[in-house]
């Protein structure tokens, strides 16, 4: 799996900046125009892509099966965010756009949270 790690590293900060873009545009569509509100949901759209990141930094020190898990939640995650926030942004006009923006990030995180310790239990070494 670690054949996963450079597309991975492409995926994380495409992913980023796709999220915010369609959520940008989501927010346009709708008429969304307070700026703080852009802000705050901004930052909470990039917090997997900002923990992912900070974890592939960290991975280097982790035993192989972690790091593989890494990789595939890392595109997952892109994938998934970026299918996601499309259907929303050009998908039939909704009244309510932000759910969908409120749930995916802490879904992903989640998503790490429960993989890479499972990896590493798995794995037979702790992740860290």
């Amino acid at each position: 799996m670690e054949d996963l790690r450079k597309p991975a590293l492409i995926a994380l900060p495409i992913g980023a900046v796709g999220a915010v873009g369609l959520m940008l545009s989501a927010g346009h569509r709708n008429g969304t125009r307070m700026l703080f509100l852009l802000v705050l949901f901004t930052g909470w759209v990039l917090s997997p892509f900002v923990v992912l990141a900070w974890a592939h930094a960290a991975s280097k020190r982790w035993s192989p099966p972690p790091r593989a898990a890494l990789h595939v939640v890392t595109l997952i995650t892109t994938v998934a965010s970026l299918l996601i926030y499309a259907a929303v942004a050009f998908g039939p006009p909704r009244e309510k756009v932000a759910p969908l923006f409120v749930i995916v990030p802490p879904a992903s995180l989640l998503l790490l949270a429960i993989a890479i310790p499972m990896a590493a239990r798995l794995g037979g070494r702790k992740a860290g």
